[in-house]
């Protein structure tokens, strides 16, 4: 871990977007847990369940903390008003922008929403973090969710931060990396501290409904065929919620400056991808055990979806050179934890 790294500083206000999120909501209770000053936003939109949304918010107002205080505004990052208004309000040190719109088939045929929330609300808030000098101490440090699906179809494996990422096969995959190039740019022009997170597909309790093992366990606990894609070749470094959380908590109080340089970009995967067949397997496996009963999946297979990629793979060398951390939940210990909740939310 480099020299002069720091813990989380309680002293400070996180403001985290996206709260009712998924990495957004773990990421906030953990905050909390440890007594932290944590102001969340997020729009709630249908895109996915939205009672998830609100149980996920729920548990956050009942976290049991000594003196952390969460203070919560249903609004939209694409709203500037509104986004100086908390930051005038708050004055937040840490910012955490986890708040998009998420999803590579989902941009497909709804790419207004992609360009709302993942271009105009980010550039509002780096536009409140700028103005954050003149109006108070300032933003100390701006964490900000980038996607391993800015490496496109990228043939060298493992991905490393370093790579080529000027072919992005998604709309989504181009807002994600136009993020990171705003970003640098702001913290070029504004000497504002930020740090980009290449997030490779997070899973567990709690999870998003739109990605693979949420739909395939509902549909495989209902008897109904699951759709596999590229007819199994595929390959994804499926990344459990808790390695997340943690990386993200390591980098939070830990602003890069190197050289005079303040903008840095991060792998966070599991640095190892598993066949989406033994992935499948896994996840029948973690449901059989759950529920006491057999549970294989039928299913039809497909070709590859337009804007989907064969093959995700993080090197994560260089978090764990600056803050000696790796993720290392296996993918079986992490499916089991997960049908656990599934079935208890569920009531299977």
């Amino acid at each position: 871990m480099k020299p002069g790294y720091i813990e989380i500083d309680h002293t400070k206000t996180y403001l985290i977007t996206g709260a009712a999120g998924f990495i957004g909501y773990f990421l906030a209770k953990r905050l909390l847990e440890q007594g932290c000053q944590v102001v969340g936003i997020d729009n709630l939109n249908d895109y996915y369940d939205v009672a998830l949304k609100q149980a996920r918010l729920d548990a956050l107002m009942q976290t049991d903390s000594s003196s952390g205080v969460f203070n919560f505004i249903k609004g939209d990052i694409a709203d500037k008003d509104m986004v100086n208004t908390i930051f005038r309000k708050y004055k937040p040190g840490i910012v955490v922008n986890l708040a998009a719109q998420a999803g590579v088939r989902y941009s497909i045929d709804n790419p207004d929403a992609y360009i709302q929330s993942n271009i105009i609300g980010f550039f509002n808030l780096l536009e409140a973090c700028r103005h954050s000098y003149s109006d108070y101490q300032g933003v100390e440090h701006l964490v900000y969710a980038s996607s391993s699906s800015v490496y496109g179809a990228n043939q060298k494996v493992p991905f490393a931060e370093d790579d080529f990422v000027d072919n992005p096969v998604s709309l989504y995959a181009a807002t994600k990396k136009s993020n990171e190039l705003m970003a640098y740019t702001y913290s070029h022009l504004y000497n504002i501290p930020a740090t980009g997170l290449r997030f490779f597909t997070v899973y567990g309790p709690m999870g998003r409904p739109d990605m693979a093992y949420f739909s395939f366990s509902q549909k495989i606990m209902h008897g109904e065929p699951i759709k596999v894609f590229n007819h199994g070749d595929m390959y994804r470094d499926f990344t459990y919620i808790d390695d997340i959380v943690a990386g993200v908590e390591r980098i939070l109080c830990n602003p890069p400056d190197h050289d005079g340089v303040r903008h840095k970009v991060y792998n966070i995967g599991n640095n190892k991808p598993e066949q989406l067949m033994y992935f499948i397997e896994a996840l029948e496996k973690a449901l059989s055990q759950v529920t006491g009963q057999s549970m294989v999946a039928e299913k039809e297979y497909l070709p590859m979806q337009m804007g989907d990629v064969p093959r995700t793979y993080a090197s994560t060398a260089e978090l764990e050179q600056a803050f000696g951390f790796k993720p290392s939940t296996s993918i079986e210990d992490g499916l089991l934890k997960f049908a656990q909740w599934f079935k208890e939310y569920y009531g299977y």
